[in-house]
Formats: C-alpha cells, sequence, structure tokens
C-alpha cells in the first residue's frame, strides 16, 4: 500500500524564511474545468483518505479538514468528472460509508502523472 502524504494546507508569502539566493522558479498546479476547480493536491489528498477509511468524515478529520468542506469538494469532484469518484451511502445507526471509484484512482493518478513532470519541468527552468 502507498504512504499517503501529509496534507499541509500553505499560502504564498512574499518573503520565504529561508530565501534561496538568485532567481528562483516556483509553481503549483491543479485542474479546474470550465473555470472550476476540479483537482488540486489537497483533492486528491482527501481522495486517498476517503479509499483508506472508506469514510468522508473520518477522511476530514485527518486532514483537520471540516466536515462540510470536505463533502462538498466531494460532490466537487463527482460533479466535474466524466464519472463520479467516489460513492456514498447515508448514515444510519452505523454512520455512512464512502467508497473510491475506479475512475477515483485513475484521477488521482493522472494529476499525479501531472505534478511530476510539472516538478520536472520546474527543475528543467530554475
Amino acid at each position: 500500500m502507498t504512504k499517503i502524504p501529509s496534507f499541509r494546507p500553505q499560502k504564498p508569502s512574499r518573503l520565504s524564511r529561508h530565501p534561496e539566493p538568485g532567481y528562483v522558479v516556483k509553481g503549483r498546479i491543479w485542474v479546474e474545468k470550465d473555470g472550476e476547480l476540479y483537482m488540486g493536491w489537497g483533492r486528491v489528498i482527501l481522495l486517498e483518505r476517503i479509499d483508506k477509511f472508506g469514510s468522508i468524515a473520518a477522511a476530514a478529520r485527518s486532514m483537520k479538514l471540516g466536515y462540510r468542506n470536505a463533502w462538498l469538494w466531494v460532490e466537487a469532484v463527482n460533479r466535474l468528472a466524466p464519472a463520479p469518484l467516489v460513492e456514498k451511502s447515508t448514515g444510519g445507526a452505523g454512520g455512512g460509508h464512502a467508497r473510491l471509484t475506479d475512475e477515483g484512482r485513475k484521477a488521482i493518478k493522472q494529476y499525479k502523472g501531472l505534478r511530476a513532470r510539472f516538478a520536472e519541468f520546474l527543475k528543467e527552468t530554475g
């Protein structure tokens, strides 16, 4: 099983704590559909954790992300994807359940490939 990376939301800053001499090329990559965020690193982490825990609530807790935000992210990726990435069942006595679909695993793999190519581009440029 692959290790699930940590999730640390970061805000870009004008002054780095550890400035690098000279010019440095940096960037982040995300995927939009019709101007709306479809996939980014945070959503990938959420999807991986849903796969691990089988629950949106547990995945959100593990990221210190509010359940409502996690639920909205899942709703957005499901709506924007060609097929649902997460299948959900409503709660009851035992609570709800969520399952990552094959399309979800495919989306994660594609995003990670794109991110790796982007990192290589930044390395070559810098």
